[in-house]
């Protein structure tokens, strides 16, 4: 006696599928499909075929042993849900820079094996995008208990070369250099790159071009900590303020 109607049941319940959904699939009638779970009746090779087929699973697994739900769901086919095959085309996997490896990226940034083996961020953004996680490891972008602190986590679009000169001034960016890994403010100047931080004791960097490897544009970040309560409303009201002022000058 095979296993063949315990594991069609089981199958069944992973999908979600009655009795009559399940035989329609396979030009079964719904009473022939109940004498093959309950074990009075042994299907035709042609049918175990096709129900092995269809769910990627192997016809000697099917007959000769009893398949748990882990098992079926580590098969290929169309065991899985077609939301659950959504949920995963919909996250991108972003490698992140962290400080264990920043060292190393400066060396091997443009080398697909090295980028294959940094840790990865999950994502539901365009896979067709190319993106880079950064962890901040200082507080070059703080002021005043705002902006980036240590253990936040931004994340990067890639910026071609040829696309440098079309940033806004003031965009939030990543630069590789030759020895440094920069995170601050651009703004460029015929063919000079002024990076600037919000710490108002950080120098500004100043660099060609031609000394840029690589550009990424932030745009998300990850707070590490919650912002203070008070920030965002002292943010509303400044700009209220601001909008005040507008309407009476032009009165």
């Amino acid at each position: 006696m095979s296993f063949f109607g315990k594991n069609i049941r089981k199958i069944r319940s992973v999908k979600s599928l009655s009795q009559q959904a399940f035989a329609e699939l396979f030009d079964l009638k719904r009473g022939t499909l109940g004498a093959y779970e309950e074990g009075r009746s042994e299907p035709r090779i042609e049918t175990i075929i096709m129900i092995a087929k269809h769910f990627s699973i192997p016809i000697d697994d099917l007959l000769t042993q009893e398949l748990t739900v882990n098992k079926l769901l580590k098969f290929k086919g169309n065991l899985a849900s077609e939301d659950q095959e959504l949920v995963k085309e919909q996250f991108a996997k972003i490698p992140c820079i962290i400080r264990n490896n920043s060292r190393d990226y400066l060396l091997y940034y443009n080398k697909e094996e090295f980028i294959k083996r940094m840790p990865c961020l999950c994502l539901p953004l365009n896979r067709e995008n190319n993106y880079r996680g950064y962890t901040v490891d200082n507080l070059e972008m703080s002021s005043n208990d705002k902006g980036l602190f240590p253990k936040d986590v931004v994340i990067g679009e890639y910026v071609p070369q040829k696309e440098y000169k079309n940033l806004d001034n003031g965009s939030l960016v990543l630069v590789v250099l030759k020895d440094m890994l920069v995170l601050r403010r651009l703004y460029i100047t015929n063919a000079k790159v002024v990076l600037r931080a919000e710490h108002k004791n950080i120098e500004e960097i100043t660099a060609t071009l031609k000394e840029v490897k690589e550009m990424w544009r932030i745009c998300y970040v990850f707070y590490h900590r919650l912002p203070p309560i008070g920030e965002a409303l002292e943010d509303k009201l400044l700009y209220l303020e601001r909008e005040m002022e507008k309407i009476r000058s032009k009165m």
